[in-house]
């Protein structure tokens, strides 16, 4: 198996002129530094619009893409929007923190300007994007847009007749709000396009796309709304049990995600093709999908709606392989990567192996003396090629951040591990990297703020908190061509450089 290795760093967390990290120049730069430092792989987060909380894994449609991510400067060619307007618009100060109030306030009035000059509806290239896309854009657009008719609350306060899609209702508010659904439907339309330009370069340059869906879609979302037969809802479109984890040793409560579950009846009946479609789109945006929560489809915890909290809930069982053997016949080969973390019985061991799908290696996991179980499926000593390692994920502490929280006995383990009782601790994040890299894992990614050796204050996301997450952003200067060497150096070093 060839070896190769990437960076995993969210669009957001790119530097920008205009509050956060989008498809503009800083994109294409950082693509060029990937290429020089022998990189094969980008890893991002999912692309779709936020909601409450900023967290890409709770969007608003699983289909559709974040117009935050919108490159302004491109609007600005394209002579809808001026210079003077978006400097003037208040996007936050800090350079290394996203302000989400501000960016919200901010961008969406100049994404609106920009939607009225720009005669939109005489573009034969967004009419045939509307017409290819119909399928999910319909009920995208409209969903935005009675959404903040109803002050942006969620669809299942809405009044009856929009919340249970009554005709004589959809045919009202078509009619009545037929711009706000066209300025969404033109949001996506830039978005695509844009995002398109950016992926081509970045295959052009010999760097592959891994993108990252959720297993689940928010409650709260264009797909729960439209499709409520896809889920386990009473007849009022409301949810009967939701999805979230168990009590182990992170959490005594467990963690309550309130996602709603999927009616996997339905799924089978119909051969899975509302998850053949959904991947198919992922393909259109990636190159390489890594599922996120992979063991719901062998078993998935099920909590009574209505739940305080994670403990009265019971484990179900999934699709399984038919889903995967659906897919495959519909979609051939395509490549993705397995989130099997956590808890993972033999049976998810199983899944993993017949789909022949990569699973997932964190390092930091390996010295967790709260989990010692499965700690030593993380120790690269008993990795097998077919999988891909971390030092950490988004989920993650950074590893310096790890290594100066854990326990001293933990430290003294990861130390015995590597033989390395000279480096100093501040530095030792430097031997973690090399241990994953000269791991014999065919794929290595590296978040970017551990190669820099950053603390905590770089984190991305802390799992079950709020308002905290989802901001940090790398300076420019940060990025060094010091690092950039030390990181090809590394690439070279393992056999993983991309001769591309």
């Amino acid at each position: 198996m060839k070896r190769e290795c990437g960076i995993l760093l969210p669009i957001t967390s790119l530097p920008s002129r205009y509050g956060i990290g989008c498809f503009s120049r800083e994109a294409y730069e950082f693509i060029d530094k990937l290429k020089e430092a022998g990189q094969s792989y980008w890893q991002i987060l999912p692309l779709g619009p936020t909601s409450y909380g900023d967290s890409p894994y709770q969007s608003f449609s699983t289909f559709a893409g974040n117009p935050y991510f919108i490159n302004l400067e491109e609007l600005i060619e394209e002579g809808v929007l001026t210079e003077e307007e978006c400097m003037e618009a208040d996007f936050g100060k800090k350079e290394d923190s996203i302000d989400y109030a501000k960016i919200y306030r901010s961008r969406f009035p100049l994404l609106r300007k920009a939607y009225e000059r720009s005669k939109i509806s005489e573009n034969p290239e967004f009419l045939r994007f509307q017409e290819e896309n119909a399928w999910w854009l319909k009920d995208y657009a409209l969903f935005m847009a009675v959404k903040s008719r109803f002050e942006e609350k969620a669809w299942t306060e809405w009044a009856e007749d929009i919340r249970l899609r009554w005709p004589n209702a959809m045919d009202y508010y078509r009619r009545e709000l037929y711009f706000d659904i066209e300025f969404h439907e033109y949001l996506q339309f830039q978005f695509m396009k844009q995002w398109k330009k950016l992926k081509a370069y970045a295959n052009g340059q010999g760097i592959r796309i891994i993108g990252d869906i959720p297993i689940y879609v928010s409650m709260d979302s264009a797909d729960a709304w439209a499709n409520p037969y896809l889920f386990q809802l009473d007849q009022n479109n409301r949810p009967l049990a939701v999805a979230g984890c168990p009590p182990d040793g992170f959490s005594a409560t467990g963690q309550l995600w309130g996602n709603p579950l999927y009616n996997w009846e339905y799924h089978r009946n119909t051969g899975y093709q509302w998850w053949i479609s959904r991947l198919a789109y992922c393909y259109r945006l990636y190159d390489v999908v890594r599922i996120d929560h992979f063991r719901g489809f062998d078993q998935y915890y099920s909590i009574p709606a209505g739940a305080t909290d994670a403990t009265s809930g019971h484990w179900e069982n999934g699709p399984g392989i038919q889903l995967f053997q659906a897919v495959r016949q519909a979609l051939g080969e395509k490549e993705i990567i397995a989130e099997d973390l956590g808890y993972v019985t033999d049976s998810v061991r199983r899944l993993v192996a017949d789909c022949g799908f990569p699973g997932m290696k964190v390092l930091e996991f390996a010295f967790d003396s709260r989990d010692s179980g499965s700690a030593g499926d993380y120790l690269p000593h008993n990795y097998e090629e077919n999988c891909v390692v971390y030092t950490g994920t988004h989920d993650n502490e950074t590893i310096s951040g790890w290594l100066h929280s854990i326990l001293p006995e933990e430290r003294q383990l990861a130390k015995d591990y590597l033989c390395d009782y000279y480096t100093p601790d501040k530095k030792l994040y430097q031997s973690f990297i090399s241990l994953a890299m000269r791991s014999k894992a065919r794929m290595c990614i590296i978040p970017l703020q551990d190669y820099m050796g950053l603390s905590n204050k770089a984190r991305i996301n802390t799992p079950s908190t709020v308002g905290k997450n989802w901001k940090w952003r790398f300076l420019p200067e940060q990025l060094s061509q010091e690092l950039l060497d030390s990181i090809g150096k590394m690439a070279r070093r393992y056999g993983r450089w991309n001769w591309q």
